[in-house]
């Protein structure tokens, strides 16, 4: 028996094509933080396994959304997600392996309407796993589960829809470099003027020639570009962050 979880807000325009991809599961959960649309009210069209929680990053949410699933096996799919009919049926397989941990998945892109060239490398994710084997930490953005245990990588991919747009990528770019400079901030890590130097073109050659997004021609371009801004932008916001923490010891200085 395997149990869905979701973390939504807003995804009145994505929540029908993932939960129509999963509707065979006997147990989806739905988090959702807030949402002013139709999201719920959608959601709920496929589930009665509805919840609201106020945000408090990406980990800790969905840490509470896997607490709510019913079955020991889980898979977590994003709002603009989908589950692709190859993957349902390799994870039918993996869950009736007593040996098996955890499954590490490919993710489809599709970029400005596209589907990314077979020939592009795909990011890979823990997506499905033994919840008794899994914990997330506490990043707020590009969460992943510690899971214990055998990890067996799979084909079969979920599809992903969500960067429909140069706007709708970069936005993202800007929320998520937020949070993840924030992570570093908060482990105690430092920014150098060789990774604001470097971080950039060094990002751009790896997204658009290792990562093989050149196979995406002008599409490839851009999006490695956007790759390399939002590499640029941690490094940034971390400085920003330490020269806000001088500030504070200095403010703190003068008042003794």
């Amino acid at each position: 028996m395997i149990s869905v979880y979701l973390v939504v807000k807003n995804e009145e325009h994505n929540i029908e094509r993932v939960l129509n991809s999963v509707r065979d599961f006997d147990d989806i959960v739905v988090v959702d933080s807030g949402s002013t649309d139709c999201t719920m009210e959608l959601a709920g069209r496929y589930t009665d396994r509805l919840y609201s929680r106020e945000w408090t990053g990406m980990a800790e949410q969905k840490e509470y959304a896997k607490s709510l699933c019913k079955h020991d096996w889980v898979l977590n799919l994003d709002a603009d997600e989908e589950l692709t009919e190859d993957l349902r049926l390799q994870i039918l397989e993996i869950a009736a392996r007593e040996s098996v941990s955890g499954a590490n998945i490919p993710i489809q892109e599709y970029f400005l309407g596209q589907a990314v060239h077979a020939k592009t490398k795909k990011n890979r994710h823990i997506r499905f796993f033994r919840q008794s084997k899994g914990a997330y930490g506490k990043e707020r953005f590009h969460e992943s589960p510690l899971v214990d245990g055998e990890i067996v990588e799979l084909d079969g991919a979920i599809n992903h829809y969500g960067e429909v747009s140069v706007e709708v990528k970069v936005d993202k770019v800007n929320r998520y470099s937020s949070g993840k400079a924030l992570d570093k901030f908060d482990k105690g890590k430092k920014s150098s003027l060789l990774k604001l130097l470097l971080v950039m073109p060094v990002t751009f050659l790896k997204s658009f020639f290792i990562r093989r997004n050149c196979y995406n021609g002008r599409r490839g371009f851009v999006g490695s570009m956007i790759n390399a801004f939002y590499a640029f932008l941690k490094e940034a916001k971390l400085y920003e962050l330490e020269l806000r923490q001088s500030d504070l010891g200095e403010k703190e200085k003068t008042r003794r």
